[in-house]
């Protein structure tokens, strides 16, 4: 069972952030000054994901109970932030029948964000209530539904949610430059967590449940803050996702957006944070050369066949084969800063 001494990982901690930081800086710096603009969204997005990712391994890392429903929560941030922030003139267009007087009102994108973190954190709470008492496949059964559930709302509550149609007029005041520093702070935060009280023994409850208890663990408190900070990383990348484009729709938020975050914290270890730094960049980068593969182009004089659909092949081969080869992913519980120690030593 996991040590359930706190806080002596914290300096190693920040070092590790830090290295970490250092990376995503550097890559979305280079791609700003020097990268194409499909180029830049492109890295946008992996940072948005990256976002989820964390908020994944914040709970799913430590606690080891599987979380199908992050892309809901990823969701509601999204929505509730488009719907406190898009002027009114647009609100009337779009939303024209919107209940409450969510169509009479707009607020700047600081304190529909906030709104929107609080909101979502509040309903994660009432959710974790109960799907923190789970484990095994109870959990993700339950998570499941969470997920199916709010993509119900978002399709059939059109005159909220806009259903299948998208909603558009969002202020599109994001960057790049914005997303780094949200992704920054998101990594710092991560890590401090892993090392925090909170972070140690929702490990050793992973590892060791009655263990844990015996050692005087509140297994349920543990979990429900793990829950509620992760659903926190989740929000914040729906409104980054919605700051950014302008405009969203239900279809991001489902399954196929949960298959990939889940697959980039499997290939890189969902027990550390440098893992799930690791397996976004590999599976985000990677997915789009896979991508250039599926149109069919010339490479060296040759045209290769188009292979549509080889991206979501690629996909269940990376979680089935990690799964198979190496369960712990390519980090297992290895955080950066120790592979530095390693080598110096």
């Amino acid at each position: 069972m996991s040590s359930l001494t706190p806080g002596s990982g914290f300096r190693p901690a920040l070092t590790g952030a830090l290295i970490l930081s250092v990376v995503l800086v550097a890559i979305g710096v280079l791609v700003e000054l020097y990268g194409q603009r499909y180029q830049i969204r492109m890295v946008y997005a992996a940072y948005v994901n990256l976002l989820v990712v964390l908020g994944l391994q914040v709970f799913m890392g430590n606690a080891n109970i599987t979380n199908l429903s992050h892309s809901a929560f990823m969701g509601i941030g999204a929505y509730v932030a488009a719907i406190c922030v898009t002027p009114v003139k647009i609100k009337a267009i779009s939303l024209p029948d919107a209940p409450w007087g969510l169509n009479t009102f707009a607020l700047d994108p600081i304190s529909s964000a906030v709104i929107a973190v609080v909101i979502t954190a509040l309903l994660a709470l009432l959710v974790g209530l109960i799907i923190t008492r789970l484990t095994g496949i109870g959990a993700t059964i339950v998570s499941l539904a969470i997920l199916v559930i709010v993509h119900s709302i978002f399709l059939h509550y059109t005159d909220i949610f806009k259903g299948k149609q998208a909603f558009f007029g969002i202020p599109r005041v994001f960057t790049l430059n914005s997303i780094l520093v949200v992704t920054v702070i998101a990594v710092f935060v991560a890590r401090l967590f892993r090392e925090s009280r909170w972070g140690v023994q929702l490990r050793a409850s992973a590892d060791d449940e009655v263990g844990a208890r015996a050692m005087g663990v509140d297994v349920f408190r543990v979990r429900l803050v793990a829950w509620v900070t992760g659903s926190i990383f989740l929000a914040t990348a729906g409104i980054c996702y919605a700051y950014f484009l302008g405009t969203i729709s239900a279809r991001p938020f489902y399954f196929t957006h949960v298959f990939l975050t889940v697959a980039m914290l499997i290939l890189g270890g969902m027990r550390t944070v440098t893992g799930a730094v690791l397996g976004t960049v590999l599976i985000s980068f990677g997915l789009e050369g896979i991508r250039f593969l599926e149109t069919g182009p010339d490479v060296a004089g040759i045209k290769l066949p188009e292979m549509l659909g080889l991206s979501g092949i690629a996909l269940g081969v990376i979680i089935v084969a990690t799964m198979a080869l190496r369960p712990s992913g390519i980090m297992g519980n290895t955080e950066v800063e120790q592979l530095f120690r390693r080598r110096r030593t």
